[in-house]
């Protein structure tokens, strides 16, 4: 079968011929795909567990997936062939959705919701990270502020329409300025320039000077420090990109505050908690998504042979919107 497969050894990924998947545990099945979507994550394989590994040259990368169940494993019992899924796949296996088929555990499988493959498949690596962070972590239901750092890229676009689903009053979008206007269509109630070198100042003009509740970091790097900056006595930080490293936050102690690391992957292997973490997530944003509360963001749509110079665009930063392979 045709598969996008990254070379270790070139660091590029490439169009090839590779063996169709089998079943390698008995809670697995295979999944034919309809479409899969294109993250950073995807195009950042490199820095995958074991990739350059022995035996790990046919690695195949695509974690999104939307496609219909062929094959099932002995444990399979809440899945029959023919059932149509929706999956935020184990960077830590070998085949994923940039194929014809993939395999998966069964355990992290969601229904498919009512909506197409595109849609669907646009959806699970940032929306329901984005749901994580904002009910699991800052259990945000109930609560009045946030600020967004990077609210224009996916995580941030789906919290955005999750802040006004919680109904918060103040929803700050960090982001660039041509990007207000999209971030203000997905609840943002302000928008602030992310090079604004009064950022903190402004923030705190907004809230006046009451500081912000809940914060969510989607880029990483000095945006961490900066961000938890701006929270309030007892506030929250859910860190998405860094690993979080508290005597870089100012009076970490002294304020009370919470910070929270997330990975919606870390899920698939931390047991039975971690894969329900994943698959309650995926079950609440595929509601929300069925009733039109929350939307994917505008993809295009692509083919299996375009996507190693997507992930390519994608790693050196020069692509724009979400990218979804039709199979």
């Amino acid at each position: 079968m045709k598969a996008v497969t990254y070379h270790p050894e070139s660091d590029h990924f490439a169009v090839t011929n590779i063996a169709k998947p089998v079943l390698e545990t008995p809670f697995d099945v295979i999944v034919e795909v309809h479409a899969v979507g294109l993250n950073p994550v995807d195009a950042k394989i490199n820095y995958w567990f074991g990739i350059t590994e022995a035996g790990n040259r046919d690695m195949v990368g695509g974690l999104d997936v939307s496609g219909v169940i062929v094959a099932k494993g002995s444990q399979v019992s809440d899945w029959n062939i023919g059932d149509r899924v929706l999956y935020h796949g184990n960077m830590r296996r070998r085949q994923g959705g940039f194929a014809s088929f993939s395999v998966h555990d069964s355990r992290t499988l969601t229904k498919h919701p009512a909506i197409s493959d595109i849609e669907a498949a646009a959806s699970p690596c940032a929306g329901w990270t984005a749901y994580r962070a904002l009910n699991d972590k800052l259990h945000l239901a109930g609560k009045k502020s946030i600020v967004i750092y990077g609210a224009s890229g996916g995580v941030g676009s789906y919290a955005l329409q999750l802040s006004r689903y919680f109904q918060l009053d103040t929803i700050i979008a960090v982001c660039s300025e041509h990007n207000f206007d999209y971030a203000t269509s997905l609840g943002a109630t302000h928008c602030l320039d992310y090079r604004d070198q009064q950022l903190l100042t402004k923030v705190n003009t907004i809230v006046e000077n009451h500081g912000i509740e809940c914060a969510l970091d989607c880029i990483g790097g000095p945006a961490q420090a900066l961000t938890s900056s701006m929270l309030s006595f007892d506030g929250q930080l859910v860190e998405l990109v860094s690993t979080i490293d508290s005597t870089q936050h100012q009076n970490t102690f002294d304020r009370g505050l919470t910070l929270h690391q997330l990975s919606l992957g870390a899920g698939h292997v931390n047991g039975e908690m971690g894969m329900k973490s994943i698959t309650q997530a995926g079950i609440e944003m595929n509601t929300l998504l069925e009733q039109n509360i929350i939307a994917s963001p505008q993809t295009t749509t692509v083919t299996l042979s375009d996507i190693p110079e997507i992930l390519n665009q994608i790693r050196q930063g020069h692509s724009r919107g979400k990218y979804v392979a039709k199979l």
